[in-house]
């Protein structure tokens, strides 16, 4: 079992997404839909470096740390569907990190995630 009681089946994280999965994949067959692709990544917020010079052998050296990490949404789904660019969540828990992401996705991308 994985969290929120959903069942891994397939190599999809629920049986919801699996059968969605499916369907997407037939649609595309069709025609109806293009492009389809699975588990896309959209960057939220970059991740934020300290950038800093040292003495190297012969030169001064530029250097990063990692200050923090980014923060990132993996779309289930995106597809074309007459002509527009569509981004889909197979969602069963919308849990307060989906919620902020989803938020975050419209304001920085401007894309509307569509809940199935």
């Amino acid at each position: 079992m994985a969290k929120y009681n959903n069942v891994k089946i397939d190599g999809y994280d629920s049986k919801k997404e699996y059968r969605r999965a499916k369907e997407l994949k037939l649609l595309e067959k069709k025609g109806v839909i293009t492009g389809l692709q699975e588990q896309v990544k959209f960057e939220l917020i970059s991740p934020q470096y300290h950038f800093y010079e040292m003495q190297g052998v012969r030169k001064m050296l530029r250097k990063k740390e990692l200050i923090e990490r980014g923060v990132y949404y993996i779309a289930d789904f995106v597809y074309y569907r007459d002509g527009e660019y569509v981004v889909e969540d197979a969602k069963g828990v919308r849990t307060k990190e989906y919620i902020i992401k989803r938020k975050l996705m419209l304001h920085v991308h401007g894309i509307k995630i569509k809940e199935v």
